[in-house]
């Protein structure tokens, strides 16, 4: 009996030192490590985005299982002191439906989501392959809510700017070139080619392709589209129409040929800056930053924006995000994400304060850090 009685003292005590690790408020931030929501299960939210809205913080990512193909959908999570975050459900489900663009078995990444003043509705734009093509279709979609958690109601899917020229692109460029199709990658010739529009009239009917993508809402409102194209090679910036669902047509290249990917926008002090990363798959590289004085460009190149130990892996991270923090004047996060292809679900959160040093941005691993350092 005494046994029987130690037996559930244990288990009670057992439960009750559960739940209050479970209920533990974070107050701090530990770049790499296993982040846990309120229920205490690791964030799943890969390749994600921020949206602040009425003193809420909403984090959108990728659910991810055993494979990188969606199986569930875009999961949200809410906050409002960026430590601890609530499991909001799944703010856009795969569908059941085999025809549909978003069935279960595709590809989504990337998701952001913005929140348009005139049309008082939550629009979510994300990075899509379809079913069974691997990354073959290269596409951009968009679904919208009138919650910002969701749920969200797909709309549509596809390659942007198809017919349209990017802005300085020059005639001549127009024409395809005698031999381009013979030459080799890599080459000097070959990067002139890229660099004089060689994937841009390839794609100039059926659209542009659409890879890693970010969404940038400027101070006066207008809403950008900034994407890997042109096989990975070459950053577009887009406007999107006033209701956010749409192109404009209206779009520049940036850095041709450049083989950047995961942009991550921002603008401080009346600039705009990037950070990207190069194109190793899922292994990690050395981060780029750009810099402008116009979101049109010219996009002036400044180099790798790490510090210290580990810059050549960017802290073992891919950028995905940088997130202005509410409140603060000139405070931003710079949100990344440690993969682990082989267990996508263990995958890690990289955030870091991002800093400003003589005009470049630039960042500092920390092994544990709070908002009190931005």
């Amino acid at each position: 009996m005494k046994y029987i009685k130690l037996l559930l003292f244990s288990g009670f005590l057992f439960f009750c030192l559960k739940s209050q690790s479970q209920n533990e408020k974070a107050s701090s931030i530990h770049p790499g490590e296993i982040w846990k929501d309120t229920d205490g299960v690791h964030i799943n939210a890969h390749g994600g985005g921020v949206l602040y809205t009425k003193g809420i913080y909403y984090w959108f990512g990728e659910h991810k299982g055993e494979t990188n193909d969606a199986r569930v959908g875009v999961t949200c999570y809410s906050s409002k002191d960026l430590y601890n975050w609530k499991n909001e459900g799944i703010a856009l489900p795969v569908s059941n439906d085999p025809n549909s663009e978003i069935t279960s078995g595709c590809i989504i990444e990337r998701p952001k989501v913005i929140y348009n003043s005139k049309t008082k509705k939550y629009v979510m734009w994300f990075h899509l392959e379809l079913k069974g093509q691997s990354y073959k279709a290269s596409r951009t979609a968009v679904a919208v809510s009138k919650n910002p958690a969701g749920p969200y109601t797909f709309i549509k899917s596809y390659r942007p700017n198809a017919g349209k020229w990017p802005i300085g692109f020059k005639e001549e460029w127009k024409k395809s070139m005698a031999g381009e199709g013979t030459l080799k990658w890599w080459t000097p010739e070959w990067r002139k080619s890229v660099e004089e529009g060689l994937f841009v009239r390839r794609d100039f009917t059926a659209g542009q392709m659409s890879r890693d993508m970010q969404i940038f809402v400027d101070d006066d409102g207008k809403a950008y589209h900034i994407h890997s194209s042109e096989e990975n090679l070459t950053l577009h910036l887009s406007e999107l129409t006033d209701d956010y669902l749409d192109f404009k047509g209206k779009y520049i290249t940036i850095a041709p040929a450049g083989h950047n990917e995961a942009p991550a926008i921002y603008k401080q002090d009346g600039i705009y800056y990037m950070i990207t990363s190069g194109c190793t798959g899922w292994d990690p590289n050395a981060a780029r930053s750009f810099k402008a004085s116009s979101i049109w460009g010219p996009w002036e190149k400044l180099g790798n924006p790490c510090r210290g130990e580990g810059v050549e892996t960017t802290f073992e991270s891919q950028s995905t995000y940088i997130l202005p923090v509410a409140g603060k004047k000139n405070a931003f996060i710079f949100m990344a994400d440690r993969w682990r292809p082989k267990n996508p679900r263990d995958g890690r959160y990289v955030w870091l304060p991002l800093k400003m040093e003589n005009g470049h941005p630039v960042l500092y691993w920390k092994e544990q850090w709070t908002l009190n350092d931005l």
